[in-house]
């Protein structure tokens, strides 16, 4: 089942992201849109693109989010492969994704003092970059 799902998912959320799947969409909006005179602008017709848009969106999320947890899951991986392979890589490093978030805060800070320091001017080039200064 959870196999069936992984291709599913991987299936819907390429052809989603294309643009025959935005015309697709836009034309049903277009027909939608077109009908309302035949219907008299009723309940019924606003019923039928909300139940509809309603439903698309609620099945996207679990595909979309079935597609971000893979290509997360595969960038970790590959990070995770960069860090052991690298000579003087600390290896400490791998699996660090299931720490919690203040642990991942604390890392995060460390390494930026690590990194530049205390100096008050420490993201004088990124500034500079932004064109702050």
């Amino acid at each position: 089942m959870g196999r069936l799902f992984e291709r599913l998912a991987q299936g819907v959320a390429g052809w989603a992201g294309r643009p025959p799947a935005f015309v697709l969409a836009l034309l049903t909006i277009i027909v939608w849109v077109v009908t309302g005179p035949l219907f008299n602008w009723s309940d019924t017709w606003q019923l039928v693109i909300n139940t509809g848009t309603t439903i698309v969106t609620f099945l996207m999320v679990f595909l979309i989010q079935n597609a971000q947890n893979r290509d997360a899951s595969a960038i970790q991986a590959k990070l995770d492969e960069i860090i052991r392979a690298l000579k003087g890589g600390r290896n400490e490093f791998i699996g660090i994704e299931h720490l919690s978030e203040h642990e991942l805060m604390q890392i995060r800070e460390t390494l930026e003092r690590e990194c530049v320091g205390d100096e008050p001017g420490r993201h004088r080039d990124i500034e500079r970059l932004l064109g702050r200064r």
